[in-house]
């Protein structure tokens, strides 16, 4: 196992971890639909040079663009969208910790709409989910204060999760890297239509010097270099490899967020947080097998 491929993986886990406290920040100055456009448009036209630049093929068969269009939707378009809504309603460490459910909707959805049998790993996942949301919710219930952008973080990771399933239903038979390049390209124009909607065009102003910062990490390193950086890793390494670094993505966005936004977290978030990563942890790494 190559040491610079391996060195990638907690790489990854940072740049997408501290990117929900940079979102956070741009949004400040920046309007939600106006940030997602830009991030996803020039997220996609960066896949789409590396795929040039590596010789792949950006050909897509006429009749897989409808599934790759609702898998788009679905896992990029609406997921990113209904974060930026869900950190400018509630905490961004709930609403990371929350979004983070997403492998256990999709191992729901997957029983129901592709009929995938629960295995032993998988109940065990779903019961560590089931006891991280209650965690994590039930005194936010109790309390009155659980509100609108917790649940749009909740509606972010099932929506994510109907995209994993459509993808896993109708494939799309094409490179990765072009796959991800159209659906994220499929994001921005949805993003830009929202924009001119519900935002207008975007007039040019001076950003703060910190939020230009956190601008710039956004779209250029967790979404541009780490999703180019996720295609590397998944060519390289094994699959429960890979994972660990996207296990890593709540914790570090967690800590982020008390490090950078000043948030401070309750002992059921801590709690929560611990029992969502072990239940992804338990869906998502394969278990070994014999040689």
């Amino acid at each position: 196992m190559p040491t610079r491929s391996l060195m990638l993986v907690p790489l990854l886990g940072l740049l997408w971890g501290l990117n929900w406290p940079a979102v956070r920040i741009a949004l400040t100055e920046i309007a939600p639909w106006t940030l997602r456009a830009g991030g996803m448009t020039f997220a996609g036209l960066v896949l789409v040079a590396v795929a040039c630049a590596r010789g792949v093929p950006l050909f897509v068969p006429r009749k897989e663009w409808a599934r790759l269009f609702v898998a788009g939707f679905l896992s990029i378009a609406a997921f990113n969208v209904l974060l930026a809504f869900a950190q400018l309603a509630a905490p961004t460490s709930r609403a990371a910790i929350l979004t983070f459910t997403m492998p256990i909707w999709a191992t729901l959805l997957a029983r129901l709409v592709l009929g995938e049998a629960f295995d032993r790993r998988r109940v065990i996942g779903l019961a560590l989910g089931v006891a991280g949301l209650a965690c994590l919710g039930l005194p936010l219930i109790v309390g009155g204060a659980f509100s609108l952008g917790l649940a749009f973080a909740l509606v972010a990771s099932v929506s994510w999760a109907l995209g994993t399933i459509v993808t896993k239903r109708w494939p799309v038979f094409a490179p990765a890297v072009t796959v991800a390049a159209w659906q994220l390209l499929i994001g921005g124009v949805t993003a830009g239509i929202g924009m001119l909607v519900f935002e207008g065009l975007p007039v040019p102003k001076r950003l703060s010097p910190h939020v230009l910062a956190a601008l710039g990490f956004h779209i250029v390193g967790a979404q541009a270099l780490a999703y180019f950086l996720w295609f590397v890793v998944i060519a390289r390494l094994p699959a429960g490899v890979a994972s660990l670094g996207t296990l890593m993505v709540p914790a570090v966005g967690v800590l982020g967020s008390v490090l950078l936004l000043g948030e401070r977290p309750t002992a059921t978030d801590w709690i929560g947080l611990v029992l969502v990563i072990a239940a992804s942890s338990t869906i998502m790494i394969p278990r070994r097998t014999k040689a």
